[in-house]
């Protein structure tokens, strides 16, 4: 039986590295879903070995020395001695411009170049012995050892200083950007003060079992999903939700993972276990989101492992058939060809599409908008039409009885009440509940049989002689207006009429929504009438009333014929379409397993404004990839044309390198700033 496997990785500082990692793996056939995350650092997997552990290590190992692997997160990262082998080099090369013996300052240069160098070539080394591949590093080490021995010292020594400077740089925005996201949602708690009889004992989060007591104290967070047995308190839910109003909690009530506590002491009952908690699920759907790589990442990542091996063989032509075809000496050939393997690094083009992809993912989980792939969020500024469903999407929900409308003299409104209260007693649609609410009249129940829902449509059953019929216009086969009919011996003898109220920004997201040349469209099982209404008002272009959960599916098959097509439901009736579209989003289901599994895009706190803000993210984020893709291939494509004619020095090509990469990171960053 194949399992989950979850490793966590150091020293992996490289995109394209990751890549290579989780290429070597899928080629051993025990391995199966292989991801190696850059953005997260982790490597997931399927298999069916009893300890898989030391052959993935041995596979990393071989492609890439220098990277760790472990099977739980290592808080403890060794100090880098990287920034303070910098400064001294540095400072070793200032005092070194002050000494007049040409011995010493030539000693203290090579100094310098040992101290710049030394981590640069360990791994060097590492990849060649190990993995017999040779990297940025090791190429960065030839050009600069060429460069002391073609007597380019300085230029040499600067091509180091600026290559490790850029690392140091470098790898502080990865890290920066890397613990920005996960603070977005870091909503787990650590520990939870268990009740066993009077005594209460403080434990990991991760060893609670389901109906165990858990005490909750004022400013602690939940630790796990659970019913409240004993106590009432206010929470803040604006870290799963983002709703700054505090929710009244009492016993009975349902507390999620996450919750902040800012009320009394309560007392609460384990439902689901820490790993099958609402935060776990959300933190670990937004730190492994990139594993759903889009089709712009897989493509930049397999152009990066072709584009330093055709450059490597360019450099060595350069390098010894330049003289051959032209006056320039062998000398000058061979800087030409060090500094092409300077630019030769393909990192800029693949670090910046993931650190990009993460970045939009990491800044709609701020915004409490769930995006379960970079692929969803690719996907999202490709399509040119969204469907809605209407209850509890575009409206609230919340149902209202208005007027109840009577269509036979011979019946009053009690009447039509109660024969429909004696039927919809026994649902649990919300507005049975409703309808048996508004009789507040005791039903005598004994005379009620051969009761069947059918499903969308409405009740059907049988009263003392009489055969009833609650529901819709359809199942009544009715034209009159009204949401719910009610029907004795086929005979509609009235109707009730609902209102669901429409959510206040909604005509405002419909219009933001055009701006992006996206058709909107409304399914909905309601009266036609109804459903014309709430269309009208917000500036749906297109609708259609009385459907049922498979007549939405249909209509959103027909749709995608000819369109890329959003899907906005609620999570939970509307499953196969969520599923189906190109793109499935649910609202506030948050909570819902059934949302979180079936939908592409989860907006946590029930909000339509979640919609054009993960679009305006989405293409911000598809915007600044161009950006990175056309600013590190133009300039790497200029500074080796610009090498190759002799005019580029070492120190540009590293610009164009460590630098360029920098530029692009730093870019990528700009996504947090939405």
């Amino acid at each position: 039986m194949l399992k989950n496997y979850k490793y966590y990785l150091e020293n992996l500082d490289c995109a394209n590295c990751a890549k290579k990692i989780e290429d070597e793996i899928k080629k051993d056939e025990r391995f199966s879903n292989v991801v190696v995350n850059f953005s997260t650092l982790t490597l997931n997997f399927k298999t069916d070995m009893e300890n898989p552990f030391p052959e993935i290590f041995k596979i990393i190992k071989r492609v890439e020395p220098n990277v760790l692997v472990y099977v739980e997160k290592n808080e403890e990262k060794g100090q880098d001695l990287e920034l303070f082998r910098f400064i001294i080099a540095i400072v070793i090369l200032g005092i070194s411009f002050l000494i007049s013996n040409s011995v010493i300052h030539e000693v203290m240069l090579i100094l310098c170049y040992l101290l710049l160098m030394y981590k640069t070539f360990r791994k060097a080394i590492k990849k060649i012995v190990q993995s017999h591949n040779v990297d940025e590093n090791a190429l960065i080490c030839i050009s600069a050892i060429g460069a002391y021995i073609l007597g380019e010292h300085m230029e040499g020594l600067m091509v180091l200083l600026l290559y490790v400077l850029g690392k140091i740089l470098e790898d502080k925005a990865v890290n920066k950007s890397r613990n920005s996201i996960k603070d977005l949602v870091e909503l787990k708690a650590s520990y939870a003060n268990l009740k066993v009889n009077k005594r209460i004992t403080k434990v990991k989060s991760e060893d609670l079992k389901v109906d165990d007591v858990i005490v909750v104290k004022k400013g602690e967070l939940v630790p796990v999903d659970g019913v409240v047995i004993k106590g009432n308190t206010k929470m803040d839910t604006s870290g799963l939700t983002g709703e700054s109003t505090l929710r009244k909690i009492q016993e009975n009530d349902s507390v999620l993972s996450g919750f902040i506590n800012v009320g009394e002491v309560i007392e609460v009952k384990v439902t689901q276990t820490y790993f099958d908690s609402t935060a776990v699920k959300i933190l670990e759907l937004t730190l492994n989101a990139t594993n759903n790589k889009a089709k712009t990442e897989t493509f930049v990542s397999k152009i990066a492992s072709y584009y330093t091996p055709i450059v490597l063989i360019i450099a060595i032509v350069i390098g010894a058939f330049l003289p051959l075809v032209s006056s320039v000496s062998y000398q000058d050939s061979i800087y030409r060809a060090l500094t092409f393997l300077v630019i030769s690094c393909p990192c800029a083009i693949a670090i910046s599409v993931p650190l990009s992809y993460f970045a939009g993912i990491g800044i709609s989980s701020k915004k409490k908008i769930l995006v379960k792939g970079s692929n969803y969020l690719d996907a999202l500024t490709k399509c040119d039409a969204i469907v809605f469903d209407k209850t509890g999407t575009l409206t609230t929900g919340s149902f209202e009885l208005e007027e109840i409308k009577i269509y036979d003299s011979k019946y009053t409104k009690e009447d039509i009440l109660k024969l429909a209260s004696l039927g919809e007693f026994f649902s649990n649609h919300p507005i049975a509940k409703l309808i048996v609410q508004e009789n507040h009249k005791k039903l005598d129940l004994s005379h009620v049989t051969d009761f069947k829902e059918v499903s969308g449509k409405g009740i059907m059953f049988s009263y003392k002689k009489d055969s009833i019929k609650v529901g819709s216009a359809t199942f009544c086969q009715t034209d009159k207006e009204g949401n719910t009919f009610v029907s004795v011996n086929d005979q509609v003898i009235g109707s009730f009429l609902f209102n669901d109220h429409v959510k206040e920004n909604a005509k405002d997201v419909i219009s933001k929504l055009k701006k992006y040349d996206i058709k909107t469209y409304m399914l909905t099982g309601d009266h036609v009438s109804f459903a014309k209404m709430i269309a009208e008002n917000i500036g749906i272009d297109e609708y259609q009333a009385e459907l049922l959960p498979q007549d939405k599916f249909s209509e959103l098959q027909k749709l995608q014929e000819h369109h890329l097509v959003m899907f906005v439901g609620d999570g939970i009736n509307d499953t196969p379409s969520l599923a189906r579209a190109d793109v499935g989003i649910s609202m506030g289901s948050i909570g819902s397993n059934s949302a979180i599994e079936a939908s592409d895009v989860v907006i946590m706190n029930d909000d339509l404004e979640g919609i054009p803000t993960v679009l305006r993210i989405a293409h911000k984020t598809k915007k600044i990839i161009m950006m990175n893709l056309i600013f590190s291939i133009g300039i790497k494509i200029l500074i080796l044309i610009l090498a190759m004619l002799g005019i580029a020095h070492m120190a540009l090509a590293v610009f164009a390198d460590t630098g360029v990469t920098l530029l692009a990171i730093l870019n990528s960053l700009r996504i947090l700033k939405d």
